[in-house]
Parts: structure tokens; sequence; C-alpha cells
């Protein structure tokens, strides 16, 4: 008998230590992971199976993710192209100044 209630209480405690075991390895997933997963979520969501499934999966998991970073102006695009330029030709000080500001100007 006591060991009976000793195994209920062990799957109890198991069973209620589940959710927060799931919950604290989610905040451990790679962007692939949880790209995946909300993929999965998706064509679960949408009943999807089989080679629909997989299609929506491919399409799904090929989609860029807006991680939160905002967009740069064209500005800024071009302040990227020109310093990646510079580098390249491995300009430095007065040369790199000069190059900077007429790459800026066009």
């Amino acid at each position: 008998m006591k060991r009976l209630v000793l195994i209920a209480s062990l799957l109890g405690f198991a069973v209620c230590m589940n959710p927060a075991i799931a919950k604290d390895t989610s905040e451990h997933l790679t962007a692939q992971q949880n790209k995946m997963s909300y993929c999965s979520k998706e064509a679960a969501a949408k009943d999807l199976h089989g080679d629909k499934r997989k299609e929506f999966m491919k399409e799904c998991l090929s989609k860029k993710v807006d991680d939160g970073k905002k967009k740069l102006t064209q500005q800024q695009e071009k302040m990227v192209k020109c310093s990646k330029e510079a580098k390249e030709k491995a300009l430095k000080g007065e040369l790199r100044k000069k190059f900077m500001s007429d790459c800026l100007k066009n």
C-alpha cells in the first residue's frame, strides 16, 4: 500500500513538473528551432497533412523572420556600402575620409 502511494505521488509530481520543464527548455531553443516550432503550429492550425504540409513547411521555413531589427534608411545603406568599399581598399586616415565623403555624395 505504501508503495502504491509513493508511486502515485511520484507520478503526480512528474505530471505537475512537466509544464515547468517544457517552459524552461523553450527558452534555450535556437532561432531555427523556434521557427520550426512556429511553422509546425501554423500547419497544425491549418490542419495540413502529407504533401500539403510538406509544401507549407518548406515555404514557411524559407521565409525571412523579422527579428525586430529596424530597416536601414537609404542613407544608412549607402554608408554601409561606402564603408565596406573603403575597407576593401584598405583606406586609412585622410584618404578614407575623402573617399567616404565622395562616395556618400554620389
